[in-house]
């Protein structure tokens, strides 16, 4: 659980998230929470679909993270319980999601920011931080600050917690060997761990045939949910997993809580993201990393990944690595997708994360943000 030792300037906040699919608007928010909450700040987070809190954040929905209260989004339409709430110092809007008009009609809005998604795109650094005042409704006149995530100090920086690097280090040899002990994940010698975490890439057969015909033998770590049920799919089209024949062999993992997500990520040489939360965990596991994003109908995630990718300063290779996993380009019938050499790409993304650990972190910011609109 995490350190919710009294500090100076504890806030009240009120975190706003719908799910929309995949948990990753939870997992964010959750993040989120708990790092405040670890910071001393106390956090409502209400939420219209709470379900994956039970293996992503075991004990959460029962109140058992100090500091964090889980309310049902239903709640918020109720007028009579939400005036017996204690006011917040700041509201978080994650994701565009509008807060209730019924939940807005009982206070006067303290400092209110709409997190927006993550990218490494110029447009943010215009646009972070700027006032908009809203022009209807429950709470017209009222500002709302757009605050980014992202990738400069220009930016609201990326969620990490005070205490990461420190829980990293300590997640040793022998820490690492007892984790995958725990998961029944055989460690050879000389054999590479993968994680993999994705939706439904169409170069996820490609990346399997590569593996299994590979010199080096591959131990697979795929996560539970879709992933998993892409990499049955893809073996039922083309079985390549067979033992006397391959060099690859694959552990089907249960869902894992967010710290074991960490660990996952740590422990592997290689790791496949997806979305935003896995994207950001992996830049801070300072290794090799593939990452798909979350597809738009108009193409525009394209110029986003493309931007993410000259921000890390990836190589030709895993540029085009990238574009083959998201579907930006396409490899010949029959062909195996080929990783790119994995030290000069270890070395490249230690250097990233090392990078982005200089910049100051989310949730620095969003408290700094906030306390410097109270005492104005």
């Amino acid at each position: 659980m995490p350190d919710t030792s009294c500090k100076p300037y504890a806030l009240q906040w009120d975190i706003f998230c719908r799910v929309i699919d995949n948990f990753g608007d939870i997992g964010v928010c959750w993040r989120l929470c708990a790092d405040l909450a670890a910071r001393g700040h106390h956090v409502r987070l209400w939420v219209d679909d709470a379900s994956a809190l039970a293996w992503m954040a075991p004990g959460a929905q029962q109140g058992k993270w100090a500091g964090i209260e889980v309310l049902a989004w239903q709640r918020s339409l109720d007028a009579s319980f939400v005036r017996s709430l204690a006011p917040a110092d700041g509201w978080v809007e994650s994701f565009g999601c509008d807060i209730p008009a019924e939940f807005l009609q009982c206070f006067t809005p303290p400092v209110w920011i709409n997190l927006e998604y993550l990218s490494a795109e110029p447009y943010v650094e215009r646009v972070h931080g700027l006032a908009s005042p809203v022009m209807h409704g429950a709470a017209k006149g009222a500002i709302k600050h757009f605050f980014y995530p992202g990738f400069s100090a220009k930016t609201g920086g990326l969620l990490r917690e005070p205490n990461l690097q420190e829980r990293q280090l300590h997640f040793d040899a022998q820490a690492q060997a007892a984790w995958l002990r725990q998961w029944g994940i055989p460690a050879k010698q000389g054999q590479r761990l993968i994680s993999l975490f994705c939706y439904e890439p169409k170069a996820l057969p490609a990346l399997l045939r590569g593996l299994a015909h590979n010199q080096q033998p591959t131990q697979l770590l795929v996560t539970h949910g879709r992933a998993g049920a892409a990499v049955r799919a893809a073996l039922a089209l083309d079985p390549v997993q067979e033992p006397q024949n391959t060099a690859l062999t694959m552990t089907y993992l249960p869902p894992l809580t967010q710290t074991d997500y960490d660990h996952l990520l740590w422990a592997c040489d290689v790791n496949f993201v997806r979305g935003e939360d896995s994207l950001v965990r992996g830049l801070w596991a300072g290794k090799p990393l593939v990452w798909q994003i979350y597809p738009q109908d108009d193409a525009a995630h394209h110029a986003k990944l493309d931007a993410f990718l000259a921000t890390i300063q990836a190589d030709p290779a895993v540029f085009r690595l990238h574009h083959c996993w998201n579907g930006l380009s396409a490899l010949p019938a029959g062909k195996a997708l080929e990783l790119p050499d994995i030290k000069i790409w270890q070395q490249r993304m230690q250097t990233a994360s090392d990078k982005l650990r200089t910049l100051s972190d989310l949730g620095t910011q969003l408290v700094a943000f906030v306390l410097k609109k109270k005492l104005k």
